[in-house]
């Protein structure tokens, strides 16, 4: 039942972000011939206004079909010097229009995270952790702490200019920073102490630890803080900026020899975290499965809004970037040098599913060990 929750959740993501497609398509004067809801078969359909309303067999998605996206491959097959485009066409429009309906799908899924944020952030939630003590243990492999000079007993109360109030604190603002020099201010018997400590890298993950532990002898329970309506939708957007960079640091960290079959996951891992996090979420509570729902969907949607971004043809950010350059040459790039170019945006794609998929492969014959 868990991968039907994952793939309702993963589908209703991209239909968010093709539905920005959509309307840009429709406010710049673009025809949208087809909207389906899903792959494959038609089961259901109606034509609205010159735009066929779809409901299709696989919900694995949907698709924005719009005039003219085949225009390019006719350019191909007939060898012509450039995409010749109807007015109401996607070719056929000013490129700085058609970089805005590239630009939209993933721009929704940006908004998707800020309203997923907002929520959050408006009806607050209970989470339990542990107190900002640590622990430095002989068990540990290594410890950047303790090689820094920070001993069991003291109290983390800032790293770099954030205020640490508990363990959970600590191990966000670390993990985030993997291979950074970090300035950690302690109180060690009421006196505070500053100690300049070099984060290490988790290979496995990516993230960044100091060789420090809990000190477990005590759980503490905190309440997350609640907003009204507008501080919720402001909190909801800082907290969406906090992931895009993030989610943009993390991509830089997965070319410092971290493990890519753990660190990458790909669709079969994706979907079936998000059933999971439904599944056990909500056994919890209405209002825990809500916010662990919308935290992770948050989390993938701003991940599918970094990647369409990416300058790659095949992708958003590869038609965008096309758009671009015709509006700083002022002229149509030959549809035979982007069939080219196509080819290194294919062959990227083909790389990142490919470790994805061994990621999944890898995930799921260790974790039935």
């Amino acid at each position: 039942m868990k991968w039907l929750y994952g793939i309702l959740c993963l589908f209703f993501l991209i239909i968010f972000h093709e539905f920005g497609h959509f309307l840009a398509a429709k406010l710049f004067g673009v025809k949208v011939e087809s909207f389906s809801i899903g792959f494959g078969p038609v089961l259901l359909h109606r034509t609205v206004k010159g735009t066929d309303y779809r409901l299709s067999l696989i919900p694995l998605g949907g698709y924005c079909g719009m005039k003219g996206e085949k225009d390019f491959q006719k350019a191909i097959e007939e060898k012509l010097p450039e995409i010749q485009a109807e007015p109401d066409s996607l070719y056929g429009i000013h490129p700085f229009k058609r970089a805005l309906i590239g630009f939209a799908g993933p721009f929704f899924n940006f908004i998707f995270a800020i309203i997923a944020c907002a929520f959050i952030n408006g009806i607050g939630y209970t989470y339990y952790t542990y107190s900002n003590k640590i622990l430095i243990t002989d068990n540990l492999p290594s410890s950047a702490a303790r090689d820094a000079g920070i001993q069991s007993g003291d109290i983390i109360i800032q790293i770099n200019n954030k205020k640490i109030f508990d363990f959970s604190e600590l191990i966000e603002e670390v993990s985030v920073r993997p291979d950074e020099d970090l300035k950690i201010i302690v109180d060690r018997d009421g006196e505070l102490l500053e100690f300049n400590v070099h984060s290490e890298m988790d290979k496995s993950s990516g993230s960044g630890k100091i060789g420090v532990a809990a000190d477990t002898s005590k759980v503490l329970k905190k309440e997350a803080p609640t907003y009204s309506f507008f501080p919720a939708i402001y909190h909801g957007f800082t907290d969406a900026i906090k992931s895009v960079g993030i989610t943009i640091k993390s991509i830089g960290i997965l070319f410092k020899g971290v493990d890519m079959n753990n660190a990458v996951s790909g669709p079969a891992r994706v979907t079936e975290l998000l059933g999971s996090t439904v599944k056990e979420g909500f056994s919890a509570g209405l209002k825990v499965g809500f916010v662990s729902l919308m935290s992770l969907m948050s989390v993938i949607s701003i991940s599918l809004f970094i990647m369409n971004l990416l300058p790659i043809p095949i992708l958003d950010g590869g038609l965008i970037l096309i758009a671009l350059i015709e509006i700083i040459i002022r002229r149509r790039i030959n549809p035979r040098i982007q069939y080219y170019v196509q080819f290194i945006g294919l062959a990227f794609i083909a790389l990142i599913f490919i470790i994805g998929l061994k990621g999944d492969i890898f995930y799921f014959i260790n974790r039935g060990k």
